[in-house]
């Protein structure tokens, strides 16, 4: 489990599987690297992944507000990706993911985007799930606006987490997330502004390599409109559904994620 610098910042990293394809994994926010184990164990045949911990997260470097989080973040992915892979992403990880096939083409053999958090795009196919869920994340909003760092978290974790309740995690895990609240306000601008264009007219039909969204058939109403408008504008997406599945679908059906993935690396 190697450490160094990416992008001129100190990520610490994980490497997963002996197969042929090289691959990089994207966690989602408030997760770690270590989240991929079970995919990236039922994919070790056709891939040797690498896994980097986001800024703030797992055992990278604390986040500093030195830049644009996602810049930052975006950075340290093409770094590990070097000169080419398949490219899989998780949540804001997905975001990241679709931003270096926009930006790097030719490094990304494949994408897979699970349940990318890029509510812009939801503007474009159905305006009123995305105005529903911010409706329902206003206390969210309000907080990170104010720096009320538990409350924060605390509704974060309502939509977006793994289905605990928050009185059920210890103090140490509600203070943990709590103090990685700023990392999550610094990516609001991207993921509800499009901050850096991603659904601008003909960067997303530039994508050529083969795309597979996945989401869980019982995440928030707001991701099926996101991957609607990605769908209808990356020329070889395809939209897969996990049932029984919710937005942590990577880490909670592991082995159907994988089975929907294995395809695009095997067809290399």
């Amino acid at each position: 489990m190697p450490e160094g610098i990416k992008a001129g910042f100190p990520v610490f990293w994980r490497e997963f599987g002996t197969g042929p394809q090289n691959a990089l994994l994207l966690h989602c926010s408030l997760a770690h690297s270590r989240v991929w184990s079970r995919m990236a164990s039922a994919l070790g045949d056709v891939a040797t992944m690498v896994a980097p911990d986001m800024p703030g997260h797992g055992q990278s470097a604390n986040w500093d507000s030195r830049c644009d989080i996602h810049d930052q973040v975006t950075a340290i992915a093409r770094d590990c990706l070097g000169s080419g892979g398949h490219v899989i992403g998780h949540s804001f990880g997905a975001t990241v993911a679709l931003r270096l096939a926009v930006e790097n083409p030719e490094r990304v053999h494949s994408l897979t985007l699970i349940e990318p958090v890029l509510f812009a795009a939801a503007r474009g196919s159905d305006p009123q799930s995305l105005n529903t869920y911010l409706d329902e994340e206003a206390t969210f909003s309000r907080a990170l606006q104010t720096e009320d760092w538990g409350t924060a978290a605390r509704e974060f974790m309502r939509v977006w987490g793994d289905g605990r309740a928050w009185n059920m995690l210890s103090e140490k895990e509600q203070m943990g997330f709590a103090n990685q609240m700023p990392f999550i306000r610094d990516t609001q601008s991207t993921l509800l502004d499009d901050r850096h264009h991603l659904m601008q007219s003909g960067r997303l039909e530039g994508i050529a390599c083969p795309t597979r969204l996945i989401r869980g058939a019982q995440t928030n109403p707001v991701i099926p409109a996101i991957h609607a408008a990605l769908a209808r504008r990356i020329p070889h997406a395809k939209d897969l559904v996990v049932e029984g599945a919710g937005h942590m679908v990577p880490i909670t059906h592991p082995d159907r994620v994988a089975d929907c993935i294995r395809p695009l690396l095997t067809a290399v």
